[in-house]
């Protein structure tokens, strides 16, 4: 089942010239974990089930090659790596080509791989979005629920949210050239092990495309704890995005089934100026009351805010605003 041979994966990196971020791991083996989209329960649960099969490579040396400069960084224990840096030249708006090279201590190389790392255009907005059940019906709440959503469902069989693409369709849209689209960010309390798997879907679906930003790998003994983990960590992640781009206007999309008013709120604090817009899908009735006390908070702030249960009611709000035409 495992490959044995070394690899180095490479996520979607993002940036501009004084500030370009590129994300990846290096693993000892990983399962081959070719995705057929079969429809039948076992060969689902059998791929879900190879994308936790893997051995880290840590602490070794990994090199990234973009445009004549060489950065290099170690990988931490989970062989987890992270390459920042400024670029000597102007980089353009667009997509754009780079090389990582692993190598073990004798300098030998291990692996390498080729990536991409996405430039956006100079435009108004960016839009930092969850994932679990703001866009795909995932029953975070309930353990028993997201299992079976992930494993009997392939990425091209998941259920997205009505209406949820067309309103991301015009929240890339919006106030910017068609070939200069807003920039998201999708960011999720999934691990890492699913970033192929996601990808899939939303590109299935029609969603816009994006930059991913997973958390820490888990093994397939922890299968089962999948997405219940690293809430903190996804407050860090979008703090760095918006670090990356301090000129640039955020909205938030997300929804009340675990913690994301209450991450939007604590990044308020420090970048109110910074966002424009939240919104919020009521998944969690229960939660109604608790996630407008914490809305109706931000909108003292002048952050305009939105609880919606369909997208429709989501996308006539943005209309209202002003956020789309």
């Amino acid at each position: 089942m495992a490959k044995k041979s070394a690899q180095v994966k490479i996520y979607h990196g993002y940036g501009h010239a004084h500030n370009l971020v590129v994300y990846g791991h290096v693993f000892k083996f990983r399962a081959k974990a070719e995705q057929r989209f079969k429809t039948g329960f076992f060969a689902n649960l059998m791929h879900v089930f190879k994308l936790f099969v893997l051995k880290p490579y840590p602490f070794v040396e990994v090199n990234l090659a973009f445009r004549g400069q060489n950065i290099s960084t170690k990988t931490a224990y989970d062989g987890f790596f992270k390459l920042e840096w400024e670029a000597q030249e102007n980089v353009e708006a667009g997509w754009h080509t780079v090389e990582v090279v692993a190598y073990d201590d004798n300098r030998k190389e291990i692996a390498h791989s080729i990536g991409s790392i996405y430039v956006p255009h100079i435009t108004q907005y960016a839009f930092i979005s969850d994932i679990d059940d703001t866009v795909m019906v995932s029953h975070s709440k309930t353990i028993v629920k997201r299992l079976r959503e992930l494993l009997l469902r392939n990425p091209r069989t998941r259920k997205t949210f009505q209406s949820t693409r067309y309103h991301y369709e015009l929240l890339a849209r919006a106030h910017t050239e068609l070939e200069q689209p807003n920039p998201f960010f999708y960011v999720s309390s999934s691990e890492w092990n699913l970033y192929d798997y996601l990808v899939e879907t939303f590109r299935f679906n029609g969603f816009p495309e994006g930059t991913f930003l997973l958390n820490q790998l888990k093994r397939w003994k922890d299968l089962l704890k999948t997405g219940k983990t690293g809430h903190e960590g996804k407050l860090f992640r979008i703090m760095r995005i918006i670090d990356a781009f301090p000129k640039q206007k955020f909205v938030f999309l997300g929804d009340n089934s675990q913690k994301d008013p209450e991450i939007y709120a604590k990044i308020a604090e420090k970048y109110g100026k910074n966002i424009v817009a939240v919104y919020i899908r009521n998944v969690r009735k229960s939660k109604l009351f608790q996630t407008r006390e914490i809305l109706n908070k931000l909108e003292e702030n002048n952050i305009s805010t939105c609880i919606f249960e369909h997208s429709e009611e989501a996308i006539e709000h943005s209309k209202k605003i002003g956020l789309i035409d």
